[in-house]
C-alpha cells in the first residue's frame, strides 16, 4: 500500500475562534433543551435550527454537497471540553453513564441535516442514532470501528445494504495518537475499458461487517428478533452486485476490500477487482483527527480506513462520534417501523 499524503487545500475549513465559541453555545443550549439524540423534537427541528450555525461553515458544506466530484471535506477548530465529556467509554452498551457528550451529538446532527435527513440502523449499537467509535477490549482483534489491534481495511460504509449513507460524518471528541482516517478517491476512467465494463456489472460477492449481527447488539423481544431476521433476508438475497454504478466518468462506489470479493471461477471479475484495488490504493490521503475536528465523505465517492493503534483503557483513548446521512429517507420506507422512525432495520 501507497504512503498517505495530506489533505488537498479547498477540502479543510478551520473555524475561527468566535465562529467555534458560536457553535459551541449553540450546541450546550440545545443540550439543555433536548433530552437525547434521538428526541423526536429535536429531529423535527433539526433543518430550523441550522440557520443558527456560522454562515461560513454553511456555505462550506453546501459546495461540498454540490460539488460531486470531490470525496471528502473536514472542519476542523470546534471546542471539546474535555472535562465535562468525562473518560472514554468502557463500552457502548453502558446504559448507566450520563452522555454528557450530548453537545457534540447534537452537532453532528446538525451537519447532517445541511446534507440530507440523518438515520441509524436497528442493527447497530442497539439502534443509536448517533454511534460511538472507540476501542473496546473485547473487540480490539476485529475488523469493526471499536476495534484497535487491527487496521481497518478500505471500505465503502454498510456496503452491503440497499439503503446505506450518502454521507458519512466522523467527530473526533478525542484522539490523543492522532490516529487519522485515512480515504482513498480513484478516477476510475483510468482503468482499460474491459477492466471497467466488468465493474459495472453483477459480478461480485458482499456481505456486512460483524457490526449488524444480533451477538454484537442487544436482542430482548420478539420485534427485536424480527429485525434481525430481516437483515438476514435481505443479507442471503443479495447475490451479486456490481462495484460500479451510475455515470461511466464519475461513477458511483461500492467497495470492501475485506467483505467484498469475486468469484474465484470468474477470472475477469477476480483481475478487475484487484485493479480497482490497486487503484484506489494510490489515491490514499490521510485526514489527521484532532479534537474537535468533523470528517465529511460521499460515502459513493470515495472509501476508508484506519490503521492499527495501540488502545489505552485507561478513560483517554481515541473517541468519535458517527452519523449516516442520506439524500432520501423515504426509499427505506419499507425498513423503517413508521413514517418518522430514523432506524432502518
Amino acid at each position: 500500500m501507497t504512503t498517505s499524503i495530506r489533505p488537498r487545500t479547498g477540502t479543510e475549513l478551520r473555524l475561527t475562534g468566535a465562529e467555534a465559541r458560536q457553535v459551541s453555545e449553540l450546541t450546550l443550549r440545545l443540550a439543555e433543551r433536548y433530552r437525547a439524540a434521538d428526541d423526536e423534537r429535536l429531529l423535527q427541528e433539526l433543518p430550523l435550527l441550522t440557520d443558527e450555525l456560522p454562515l461560513r461553515v454553511r456555505r462550506f458544506l453546501r459546495a461540498f454537497s454540490l460539488d460531486q466530484a470531490h470525496g471528502f471535506c473536514v472542519v476542523n477548530g470546534h471546542l471539546v471540553d474535555d472535562e465535562r465529556i468525562g473518560p472514554t467509554p468502557a463500552h457502548w452498551k453502558d446504559e448507566t453513564r450520563i452522555h454528557r457528550e450530548l453537545p457534540e451529538e447534537i452537532l453532528v446532527l446538525l451537519y447532517g441535516s445541511l446534507l440530507g435527513e440523518p438515520f441509524g440502523w436497528a442493527t447497530q449499537q442497539d439502534g443509536h442514532l448517533v454511534n460511538d467509535v472507540f476501542p473496546i477490549r473485547q473487540y480490539e482483534r476485529e475488523l469493526l470501528g471499536t476495534g484497535s489491534k487491527t487496521p481497518l481495511t478500505l471500505h465503502t460504509e454498510d456496503a452491503f445494504h440497499p439503503y446505506r449513507a450518502d454521507y458519512i460524518i466522523l467527530s473526533a471528541l478525542r484522539n490523543p495518537d492522532s490516529v487519522p482516517v485515512t480515504v482513498a478517491e480513484a478516477d476510475f476512467s483510468r482503468l482499460p475499458q474491459d477492466v471497467l465494463d466488468v465493474l459495472f456489472q453483477n459480478r461480485f460477492h458482499i456481505v456486512p461487517d460483524k457490526s449488524h449481527l444480533p451477538e454484537n447488539n442487544t436482542v430482548r423481544t420478539d420485534e427485536d428478533r424480527l429485525v434481525f431476521e430481516n437483515i438476514a433476508r435481505l443479507i442471503d438475497g443479495l447475490g451479486l452486485v456490481p462495484m460500479l454504478t451510475g455515470s461511466r466518468s464519475h461513477p458511483l462506489l461500492c467497495f470492501d476490500a475485506t467483505h467484498m470479493s469475486a468469484p474465484p471461477e470468474d477470472t475477469e471479475a477476480v483481475r478487475a477487482f484487484a485493479a480497482a484495488a490497486e487503484l484506489l490504493d494510490a489515491g490514499l490521503t490521510d485526514c489527521p483527527l484532532e479534537a474537535g475536528s468533523c470528517v465529511f465523505m460521499n460515502n459513493h465517492r470515495v472509501v476508508h480506513s484506519r490503521s492499527a493503534f495501540q488502545p489505552r483503557y485507561d478513560g483517554t483513548d481515541r473517541w468519535l462520534k458517527r452519523v449516516n446521512v442520506t439524500h432520501d429517507l423515504r426509499k427505506s420506507r419499507g425498513m423503517r417501523r413508521s413514517v418518522g422512525a430514523r432506524l432502518i432495520g
